[in-house]
């Protein structure tokens, strides 16, 4: 059940709403994007067991694999989570960590949310990694079942592009905001769009194996309904925010329900910036790779702050941030990414 900020506040969770933790999705992975996270205490030793448990080099394919072998489904999921998860680790055992980073909403877009929900306790990492590689996995073997691809319409007015795709049979399976809408479906009808674009428009298609987050991805959701049986989710722990409708989820099970139900559903990341606005969020905390959503937030939600950790060193722009906020000077950007 899906219940509202009050009713989080009425059972006893405390949070600030001020900073909020995002978790990137495939296509933000970069070669060698884990090289520097290895030096981290401890993290050799994480690695190598998510490496056993998803049966894949994660630390060959983080630091010298290069850019057409990580971007396979299966491999680009469970290493994004992986290094998400392995820098939060990071940040969240910080001694001094205030209290709005230790119960700061989390969001994450696509596989990211599965980082997002072990944040808030409702997966181990452990066995966010695990959900990871199954659905890489399940995806991939879909995507080869249906010749399928996606491409991104950016800019034009939202009802001609939704009439577009609607013509040609196409799903918009990312709503980003910002005027970005990710089309999905037959690659034919992603070529007539390319050719008959809307009006006002960029139709520029992107490098994925298939139609994600479309019905085309139905025998991965049935694979994962499955691979989740064996889980127990427990309750968030901090507000965490569903890709479905941008809702604060307060109960592990309807958050692994929608976990897997993820994949053939549009990912309404616009939505989830709608919620970020609405709890009043001024700064925003992307964990590696970073880059994509802090970008996404500085076109949406005008004059919000923007830290991209792309490495530990980004850890220490941390305190910056939380030292600006207690002064009131919020509307900053530490991440070195332009608008």
């Amino acid at each position: 059940m899906t219940a509202s900020i009050t009713a989080m506040a009425s059972q006893g969770v405390q949070w600030t709403p001020m900073i909020a933790l995002l978790a990137p999705g495939q296509g933000a992975q970069a070669p060698g994007m884990l090289t520097p996270w290895l030096e981290v205490e401890g993290a050799q030793d994480r690695i190598a067991a998510w490496s056993g448990s998803a049966g894949l080099d994660l630390r060959r394919l983080g630091t010298t694999a290069d850019a057409e072998e990580i971007k396979d489904t299966a491999v680009a999921q469970p290493l994004i989570v992986a290094l998400s998860l392995l820098a939060a680790e990071q940040l969240l055992r910080r001694l001094d960590l205030p209290t709005s980073i230790a119960a700061a909403p989390a969001a994450g877009h696509s596989v990211g949310e599965l980082a997002a929900s072990a944040i808030a306790g409702v997966l181990t990492s452990d066995e966010a990694v695990e959900l990871a590689t199954v659905r890489g996995r399940e995806m991939a073997a879909a995507c080869a079942l249906v010749s399928t691809g996606m491409s991104a319409v950016l800019g034009g007015d939202p009802d001609d592009v939704a009439a577009a795709l609607a013509q040609l049979e196409l799903d918009a399976a990312n709503r980003n905001g910002a005027g970005q809408v990710v089309a999905a479906g037959r690659l034919d009808a992603l070529a007539a769009l390319a050719a008959h674009k809307p009006a006002r428009t960029r139709v520029i298609p992107l490098p994925v194996a298939g139609a994600f987050h479309t019905r085309f991805m139905a025998p991965a959701e049935r694979a994962l309904t499955e691979y989740a049986a064996q889980l127990t989710a427990k309750n968030p722990t901090r507000p965490l925010l569903s890709n479905t409708d941008g809702q604060v989820i307060c109960e592990g099970a309807e958050m692994l329900a929608r976990l897997v139900a993820q994949v053939t559903r549009p990912v309404r990341w616009d939505s989830c910036m709608a919620t970020l606005r609405a709890l009043d969020i001024t700064a925003t905390i992307e964990l590696p790779p970073a880059g994509t959503l802090s970008g996404l937030v500085k076109r949406d939600l005008k004059g919000t702050a923007t830290l991209a950790l792309k490495t530990p060193d980004d850890l220490d722009k941390v305190a910056d941030l939380i030292a600006d906020h207690s002064r009131g000077a919020s509307r900053a950007d530490y991440s070195g990414i332009p608008a």
